[in-house]
């Protein structure tokens, strides 16, 4: 199963671990394990606590019992972060697609000629219209805003990347890493 929600990425990948360290081991309710992510990590309202509840879970490292929440024992390192966002994160397969796409055309190039005022790399619209026709048909008619909340999605997709090493910023662009690409060849590969 993937998850949509994906909360602001933090200043540092150690926020990730303190959250993991807010969720009880033994299961607590959501409103418990909410009240605990807030005063643990200062999050200042109860669905920010949520989303992270929700992303936790996309990581593999909470899950959601008959009891309620609790915590999962995986080590939520580097290498475990970049695999489970993209494997359990909605759309993160896809804006990395469109990354690389980005790469293939040669839109990524540091070295390569440009018009200044062209991004060198994936702006966010950019990776927005690559990922538009994927945002489910019942999003669309939940809410009259659906492509701002789904732009905003994306845009904390191209967040979490930059902070997994997974692309890096140019301006107001994005381009894969070659920690992407090696990821994606090795997934390539063993599918």
């Amino acid at each position: 199963m993937k998850f949509k929600l994906v909360p602001e990425a933090p200043e540092a990948l150690g926020f990730v671990a303190d959250a993991q360290a807010a969720v009880p081991l033994v299961p607590g309710s959501e409103d418990d394990c909410c009240a605990r992510l807030m005063r643990r990590l200062g999050l200042r309202s109860r669905d920010v606590a949520r989303t992270w509840l929700t992303f936790l879970r996309a990581l593999d490292l909470a899950e959601e019992t008959e009891d309620g929440f609790k915590r999962l024992r995986a080590d939520p390192t580097p290498a475990y972060l970049r695999e489970q966002f993209l494997t359990g994160v909605y759309g993160a397969g896809d804006v990395a697609d469109a990354l690389l796409a980005a790469d293939a055309e040669g839109k990524s190039d540091p070295d390569r000629e440009s018009d200044p005022d062209e991004a060198n790399g994936l702006a966010a619209d950019e990776a927005f219209a690559v990922f538009v026709d994927r945002v489910p048909n019942w999003e669309r008619y939940r809410t009259d805003d659906w492509e701002s909340v789904w732009r905003e999605r994306v845009e904390r997709h191209l967040a979490w990347f930059v902070l997994l090493d997974l692309a890096e910023r140019r301006g107001d662009a994005y381009a894969a890493t070659d920690r992407l690409r090696e990821l994606r060849e090795r997934a390539d590969n063993d599918g």
